[in-house]
């Protein structure tokens, strides 16, 4: 349960994170709301996740997941340029995350 949690949690910070991008610096009603309740939900969510899982395994997949879905995000659908480093930023990000889960504590 505490994975279905944090997943959560990434979807909805990753969810306010691309209206961030819309919302004009905040000088957007609509985008700028959905900022507020996507981090809302998003922090509601991963201190939900805490109660069972170690504050480093969960941030790290939390930040990583985040980072990199945002990264995609933004090549994929806003146009912004997807290049070799760019992807292996992406891929060390993801590797990062893998090595903090193998070495957490079980």
């Amino acid at each position: 349960m505490p994975y279905v949690l944090l997943a959560a949690a990434i979807a909805a910070e990753v969810a306010g994170t691309t209206a961030m991008k819309f919302s004009d610096g905040f000088t957007k009603l609509w985008p700028s709301l959905g900022t507020l309740v996507g981090y809302l939900v998003a922090f509601t969510l991963l201190a939900q996740t805490l109660k069972s899982m170690s504050v480093g395994t969960a941030y790290a997949i939390w930040s990583g997941a985040g980072t990199a879905a945002i990264a995609a995000i933004g090549m994929v659908f806003l146009g912004e340029s997807a290049n070799a480093v760019k992807l292996a930023g992406i891929a060390l990000v993801i590797g990062g995350v893998l090595l903090l889960n193998l070495g957490g504590s079980h």
